[in-house]
């Protein structure tokens, strides 16, 4: 009887404990930032991701997503996260030269393909560095967008020695090293600033997505288009470590679930389909030549890039890195999840 009555005494205790600490569990307001429009496939991404977090959590951790650059320019969303202005961002690597440079490797021309994989392949991977690179955040995720080619205004561009004596605007640090070797000059401007810069000729073209072209009326001061799959973009989800240490093990679980290799296909795919949606739109339109590349041209091109790994190995080299290791390792994960360009 004794038994009995101090197991029952320790389930209920068991429970009551619980039932106190589930009582006492911090409900977290989560701002989640981008500076792309609202109308953009990002926002619809971050909402689900939010969405997901709060069932997660059992509903202690609210979200809202601000587009835009409403909390901050793009150019400082990594340190957006890392002060605490916003709890999650929305990150590219390569809009702050030499800052990520083991992360760059996904910038190097003609190696991704698929969006859903390369985003897979491309996160698996960098996770065995993130947290060194990327040290003043917690690491959510990395991804990136479909393969793209290059959008001029006043000149047609089909060899890389066209670009030589042309003011170009690069999607990313690597691109931006490929402008200068190639005689071209490089004009720094965020998504969202581009169509401007084109419009004043501050700029005579742009790196940039098929969808993205339109959905920031870029093909609106554009002319020729180069139909290739030149470059990727690489971007990650990065959060506030304070914030996260704040939480208790099941919120902090439910972050953890949506920040992995899985998520972040979830995140790359649907963006890639917007992104090759646009091509058509833009092949529809009056006035707009859409060209491919012959297969000599695209050897050109290929040939033009072949510094830029140099490039990027010498910065990686400086970080610790072993060049040859950490681009077999990429390799080869980008084919494990068929995002391997051919």
């Amino acid at each position: 009887m004794k038994f009995r009555f101090t197991a029952l005494a320790c389930a209920l205790a068991a429970t009551f404990g619980a039932g106190v600490a589930s009582a006492q569990e911090k409900t977290f307001e989560l701002k989640l930032s981008h500076w792309v429009p609202a109308s953009h496939p990002l926002q619809k991404a971050l909402e689900d991701w939010g969405a997901a977090v709060e069932k997660a959590s059992g509903g202690t951790l609210h979200y809202k997503v601000f587009p835009a650059q409403q909390l901050g320019k793009a150019f400082d969303h990594y340190d957006m996260a890392r002060d605490g202005i916003a709890d999650l961002t929305y990150v590219n690597p390569g809009y702050q030269p030499g800052r990520f440079p083991v992360i760059a490797a996904g910038e190097l021309p003609f190696l991704m393909s698929d969006t859903k994989g390369g985003s897979m392949g491309l996160d698996a991977w960098y996770r065995k560095y993130a947290d060194k690179e990327m040290k003043d955040v917690k690491f959510c995720l990395a991804f990136i967008h479909a393969a793209s080619g290059l959008h001029t205004s006043g000149k047609k561009v089909v060899l890389p020695s066209d670009i030589s004596g042309m003011k170009i605007r690069p999607a990313d640090a690597t691109l931006a090293t490929l402008v200068t070797q190639l005689g071209g000059t490089n004009v720094q401007a965020a998504a969202p600033e581009v169509r401007d810069v084109i419009e004043r000729h501050v700029a005579d073209g742009v790196f940039f997505p098929w969808g993205s072209l339109v959905l920031f009326g870029i093909d609106k001061v554009t002319k020729y288009h180069i139909d290739a799959p030149i470059y990727v973009t690489t971007f990650a989800f990065v959060f506030n470590k304070a914030k996260y240490d704040e939480m208790s093990p099941k919120q902090k679980k439910a972050i953890d679930d949506n920040c992995n290799t899985e998520a972040a296909g979830r995140v790359g795919g649907p963006w890639g389909q917007f992104e090759d949606a646009g091509l058509d739109k833009v092949k529809a339109q009056p006035g707009q030549e859409v060209y491919k590349l012959t297969d000599d041209q695209t050897a050109a091109w290929r040939k033009a890039a072949d510094p830029l790994m140099k490039s990027w190995a010498d910065g990686v080299k400086k970080v610790g890195v072993d060049p040859d290791t950490a681009m077999k390792e990429l390799r080869a994960d980008l084919a494990k999840y068929n995002g391997l360009a051919k």
